[in-house]
């Protein structure tokens, strides 16, 4: 898995796993369990990630969709 975005913000998180759903690439967004341990203060970021094989194809996707800004370069 390759991460593409790292951020807080669970509407982006959301969208781009429903971009990824449609275009039929495997995504997984990791941390989330990790509010636990902070206390659901948003201070650490969770992490989406893509299958490796189709991360070129998921980026261009999501800088079409307008989240070039988010993207892990």
């Amino acid at each position: 898995m390759r991460e593409l975005i790292r951020t807080n913000d669970a509407v982006i998180l959301s969208f781009a796993e429903s971009l990824m759903k449609d275009a039929g690439i495997a995504s997984l967004i990791a941390d989330q369990s990790m509010s636990v341990l902070e206390g659901s203060l948003g201070l650490l970021p969770r992490r989406f990630l893509v299958e490796e094989a189709r991360a070129v194809e998921a980026r261009y996707i999501l800088i079409e969709a307008g989240l070039e800004s988010e993207l892990i370069t």
